[in-house]
């Protein structure tokens, strides 16, 4: 979108009314709870909470204060099997078999629970590898995961650095995995560039080496299709309160593939245990035979609740539909960018490449933070992300073309009039 045929600015607004006219999955949005007053893109950090989430939370509290501790085994939806009956939804977005996916715990606690079970360090494979634009959760997850084995990680945990501080190239990562490497940990999409990684690629990589590959699609579950099975990924993790929209802090799930299954966890616990025998109380630990084995407590059910109505509108909308219109909507985000925005200082520090990117785009700009606070004080809700970055994510079933226009006109005005000036450069705390 050049200015030669962009025209005036005036003239991008009318063509948002005009995508937005056109857009087969305009009708969702007013299915969310979209706060008055406010243009919303933040739902890569927390989704909107769905009417749908809504009654099902309310559907379960019902069921709490009607059958007691009888609901968890009757009802329409009995809480004794509600990580394996979520986890078979959520199997059809990750591209996975329903036994290989459960819904339990929280991602760093899963992660936790996976590496513990697959980094198996032997002989010279001690290496645990991952990169240095992992979220950071993860890399402290893994850091004590490779010292509970008497290892330090300043020598066992190789972090692959990024070539531009953004990205991270796939070249690098499998340099990486050499007869030292034992297991690959890698995000699908990186939490401040946006950065889509080619996790296929890097898993036949892997296992070519003799290496495991462990994967976090927080940043991804719910914005685009995923083929974890087929493509051999060993384990995964994510959550269910960004593009899923699950609730804040929501239940997470993970992913083994089957060829896996009958491994037994590094971490127990009752939930894991084959279903049809839990309550014998055995002292013996029996597991379960798929992913459902890698539980550990209890599940909080009015919390999970939540997940039944978020994925219900998931499922109604189409993951490739979803995603055709998140790549629409985050590319027009960009050329609005490269026409209005470079002028001002301000560069896109996610791919331009549609295939290369995740659901939201990262803003860069050296007063970023307290650009970020002038667009909330104007009611936008983005997020900043250090040092430089304004996430901007346009989510698919309830963003529409005008508001990104609308946040595009705001950042012109904003910088224009220096209304960002005024605010201090504190970093903000934001999730």
């Amino acid at each position: 979108m050049k200015r030669s045929v962009t025209g005036r600015f005036d003239d991008a607004r009318r063509e948002a009314a005009a995508r937005d006219a056109r857009d087969p999955l305009a009708g969702f949005r007013s299915r969310f709870y979209c706060p008055p007053g406010v243009v919303y893109l933040d739902g890569n950090s927390l989704g909107l909470a769905s009417r749908e989430a809504e009654e099902a939370v309310l559907a379960a509290l019902d069921a709490w204060k009607r059958l007691g501790i009888d609901g968890w085994l009757d009802g329409d939806r009995p809480w004794f099997t509600i990580g394996e009956d979520l986890g078979a939804v959520q199997a059809r977005l990750m591209g996975a078999k329903p036994e290989e996916v459960v819904v339990t715990g929280s991602t760093t606690g899963n992660l936790h629970a996976l590496v513990a079970t697959f980094y198996r360090p032997s002989g010279r494979r001690t290496r645990l590898v991952a990169n240095t634009l992992n979220f950071p959760s993860d890399l402290y997850a893994l850091a004590s995961q490779v010292r509970l084995r008497g290892l330090d990680p300043a020598e066992h945990l190789v972090l692959v650095e990024s070539r531009d501080g953004r990205t991270t190239d796939e070249d690098d990562l499998i340099a990486a995995l050499d007869e030292q490497a034992a297991l690959l940990v890698v995000p699908s999409v990186l939490y401040r560039s946006g950065q889509l990684l080619d996790v296929e690629r890097l898993t036949r990589a892997a296992h070519e080496r003799g290496v495991l590959i462990g994967v976090d699609c927080s940043h991804s579950v719910g914005a685009l299709p995923h083929a974890l099975h087929d493509w051999g990924v060993d384990w995964a993790v994510w959550c269910g309160y960004k593009y899923l929209s699950g609730g804040p802090g929501a239940i997470a799930a993970l992913f083994v593939h089957e060829r896996h299954h009958g491994t037994p966890p590094a971490l127990t616990g009752w939930w894991g245990s084959d279903k049809s025998r839990q309550f014998d109380m055995a002292i013996e630990f029996a597991p379960a035979g798929h992913a459902g084995a890698w539980q550990i407590g209890s599940p909080p059910v009015l919390g999970a609740a939540a997940l039944y109505g978020a994925l219900q509108i998931v499922e109604e909308a189409g993951i490739e539909r979803i995603r055709a219109k998140s790549l629409a909507q985050t590319g027009w985000l960009v050329e609005l960018v490269d026409a209005w925005l470079a002028e001002h200082g301000f560069s896109i520090g996610s791919p331009r490449e549609p295939r290369r990117r995740g659901g939201h785009v990262a803003l860069e700009h050296p007063e970023a933070v307290q650009i970020c606070k002038a667009l909330k004080a104007r009611g936008f809700v983005p997020d900043f992300r250090p040092p430089n970055v304004i996430r901007v994510a346009p989510i698919a079933l309830s963003t529409t073309y005008d508001e990104i226009w609308q946040v595009v006109n705001a950042l012109r005005e904003i910088v224009q009039a220096g209304e960002h000036a005024r605010f201090g450069a504190v970093r903000e705390t934001v999730a």
